[in-house]
C-alpha cells in the first residue's frame, strides 16, 4: 500500500510538534525559519538547504547554536535508548536509494546514540572496533510511518515484519527496521550541520521537496515492533511539515 510521505509529515506535525516557529522561502528552494527562546539551541534551526555541489547533494540545516553539542545521556541498554537526530524528510520514493518501493517517508538522518551501534561497515573512532561508534555521529536513510503503538498518531522507523524479505539497501546494517547506514561524508562546524551524499547513491539524478526537522527518538523497552520511535520533535524547519523546500 503506497503511504503519502505529506499525509505523513502532516500526522507528524499535528500531534508530535507544538512550535512558535515560523519559516518562509526568502531564497528559491531553500527554508528560512526563526529562531525560538523556547527550543534548545542547538536543535533550533534557522535555515535548511539541499543544493548540488558537483557529483553531490549537500544537506544542510543552520541552527542558533553549536550543532552536535548536546547528545543523549548514556541508558546503559538497548531498551530505553535514545537518539538524537538531524533530520531531512523528503518526498523522495524509498527505492530511490535501495528500500521497497512505497513504503513511507524517506528522510536522510544524522544520528548520534550512546547505548548502541548500527554502522557495522565502520569504525568511526578508529580503534579497531566497528561496534562501540555509537556516541559518534553519522548518517542514515531511514523509512518513517505512524504507528499508534508509539503514541496516538506519533511515527516510528518502519519495522519489518517478521518473515518477510523486502528490497534493502546493500549497506542496511541487519536491524528489522527500513534503516541504512550509508557512510556518508558529514561536518558539524559552529553553527552548520552538512552531509555529502553522492548523486550516485540515488541511482539517478533526483529533485526532490524537502524539509528540516531536529528530533528525538526512543528504542522501545521491549526492543520488538515498534523498535524505534519518534518521541520528541524538537523543531521543524516549515513550522508544519509540508515539505518546502525544493533541492537545487
Amino acid at each position: 500500500m503506497k503511504t503519502s510521505p505529506l499525509l505523513i509529515a502532516a500526522t507528524l506535525s499535528t500531534v508530535l510538534l507544538t512550535t512558535t516557529t515560523s519559516a518562509h522561502n526568502k531564497h528559491s528552494g531553500h527554508i528560512q525559519a526563526s529562531s525560538s527562546a523556547d527550543i534548545t539551541a542547538e536543535f533550533d534551526i534557522v535555515h535548511a538547504k539541499v543544493i548540488t555541489q558537483g557529483s553531490h547533494l549537500i544537506f544542510q540545516q543552520a541552527v542558533t547554536g553549536k550543532v552536535g553539542n548536546k547528545q543523549p545521556e548514556k541508558n546503559g541498554q538497548l531498551a530505553g535508548a535514545e537518539v538524537y537526530s538531524y533530520v531531512w524528510p523528503t518526498s523522495l520514493n524509498s527505492s530511490a536509494v535501495g528500500f521497497e518501493a512505497d513504503q513511507g517517508i524517506l528522510s536522510l538522518a544524522l544520528t548520534v546514540h550512546p547505548d548502541f551501534d548500527d554502522t557495522p561497515l565502520y569504525d568511526e573512532d578508529g580503534d579497531g572496533n566497528k561496534t562501540n561508534d555509537g556516541d559518534k555521529w553519522h548518517s542514515h536513510w531511514v523509512v518513517l510511518v505512524p504507528d499508534n503503538a508509539c503514541g496516538e498518531g506519533a511515527l516510528k522507523v518502519k519495522d519489518i515484519a517478521q518473515g518477510s524479505s523486502p528490497k534493502l539497501p546493500l549497506t542496511w546494517p541487519n536491524l528489522p527496521i527500513f534503516i541504512d547506514s550509508p557512510g556518508f561524508d558529514f561536518s558539524l562546524a559552529k553553527s552548520e550541520v552538512l552531509v555529502r551524499v553522492p548523486l550516485s547513491a540515488l541511482g539517478f539524478p533526483a529533485s526532490f521537496s524537502f524539509d528540516g526537522v531536529t528530533a528525538g527518538l526512543k528504542i522501545n523497552q521491549q526492543v520488538h515492533a515498534p523498535l524505534l520511535c519518534v518521541t520528541d520533535v524538537f523543531d521543524v524547519a516549515s513550522g508544519d511539515l509540508s515539505l518546502p523546500g525544493k533541492s537545487q
